[in-house]
């Protein structure tokens, strides 16, 4: 099999896929605008070739990277970067190389909120009320029937950027007036906790891992408003939550990938959909099922590619959270404070990539342990600032 992997360095620890794909015997092709010299040595190591583009975005000089390729090394399998930002970029290489995998029409599905909205209701999933919104007009009357707050959020976009919240009839008028020229949804504001269905497909559609994460808070509010946010994997998937997730899994026809999908759980206990991902959950989420379930997804990944099998088993044994924490605040415990005196907890400590600090932070610690009350206490030492 030869398998092109798009930005294999990024984000970091993503490397792993490209390192378990080629314990398999799977050819592992790089191509990147990544000095390879700049590579970790584990994942020059596990990749079978690499080419350097000048520009991610020319797609002529992507399409002469895999002709490259296959001029080496034959046909070509399987293009993938497991991030939404390339998701269009893989559809449109999978059609240049008849390759397996999600074609543009169904990319169209996984990247715009106005199709998912659709395919919410086909599912019978609830969903927020609101959809695309040509003019002010409508938004008017959308305002009438839900009333305020309102969330205004790109029909095409990527975690919370340039998402905001409407909490009156003028900041719908400002709205309007310094709109970017992008199509907007607009929807009513549901108040609730988030969480989701995330998990991994194989190639017939079943789910043959899955969990739940159960945030803090929003990140739209984390990143308008420069606040902290943590997550945890919970070890109790309520059964409202599985049937949504399995309906939407249907629904989006899922396979050989992973999946992360959003919803609100509201205080009366309603379970509201946000919207859908097709890719792992963002950042070291991954890692953060590792250490709940002692499992190695980024290998079980590779043996469903490969053989189209889950070869991990596992049980939720514990709550593993994300603490995430900014270089612009004052903490009052320090990084040693953490350690010494939760140490026994913390599975796992790290700088963030710029690329995720105003959602994530700008380093994390993963807190692991069986006790739901001394997790949640744990996270909020890590975050609790001076004065």
């Amino acid at each position: 099999m030869n398998y092109v992997h798009l930005s294999p360095h990024f984000p970091p620890n993503y490397y792993l896929f490209s390192v378990h794909l080629a314990r398999l015997g799977v050819n592992v092709l790089g191509l990147a605008d990544e000095p390879y010299e700049w590579l970790r040595p584990e994942l020059r190591e596990a990749l079978a070739d690499y080419y350097r583009v000048g520009d991610m975005l020319n797609y002529d000089e992507l399409l002469r990277a895999c002709g490259y390729f296959v001029h080496r090394h034959g046909r070509l399998n399987r293009v993938e970067a497991h991030s939404e930002y390339w998701m269009e970029t893989e559809a449109r290489l999978r059609a240049d190389f008849n390759m397996f995998g999600p074609g543009i029409n169904e990319i169209a599905a996984y990247k715009r909120k106005s199709l998912m909205k659709a395919a919410f209701e086909r599912a019978r999933v609830p969903s927020a009320r609101g959809g695309l919104i040509a003019d002010i007009d409508a938004a008017r009357a959308l305002a009438a029937q839900t009333g305020y707050p309102l969330v205004a959020k790109p029909d095409i976009g990527v975690g919370a950027a340039n998402t905001f919240r409407l909490d009156d009839a003028a900041a719908l008028e400002r709205f309007f007036a310094t709109k970017p020229p992008v199509d907007y949804v607009l929807e009513e504001f549901v108040r609730g906790t988030i969480c989701t269905f995330d998990g991994l497909a194989d190639r017939d559609g079943r789910p043959v891992f899955f969990g739940s994460l159960v945030y803090s808070q929003g990140i739209m509010e984390v990143v308008n408003e420069d606040r902290h946010i943590y997550f945890y994997a919970d070890r109790d998937i309520p059964a409202d939550l599985e049937e949504a997730g399995r309906r939407l899994l249907k629904e989006f026809d899922v396979r050989e990938r992973f999946f992360h999908f959003e919803f609100f759980r509201t205080p009366e206990g309603k379970l509201v959909a946000l919207e859908v991902n097709i890719r792992p959950p963002g950042g070291p989420a991954l890692d953060v099922y590792n250490y709940s379930c002692d499992v190695d997804l980024y290998w079980g990944w590779a043996n469903v590619v490969v053989n189209n099998k889950f070869m991990e088993h596992y049980t939720r044994k514990y709550y593993c959270c994300y603490v995430g924490r900014k270089d612009n605040k004052w903490y009052r415990h320090s990084h040693d404070d953490i350690l010494t005196t939760f140490g026994y907890c913390i599975a796992h400590h790290e700088a963030i990539s710029p690329v995720f600090s105003l959602a994530m932070g700008d380093y994390t610690y993963l807190v692991r342990t069986p006790d739901r009350e001394e997790m949640i206490a744990v996270a909020h030492y890590i975050q609790e600032l001076q004065g």
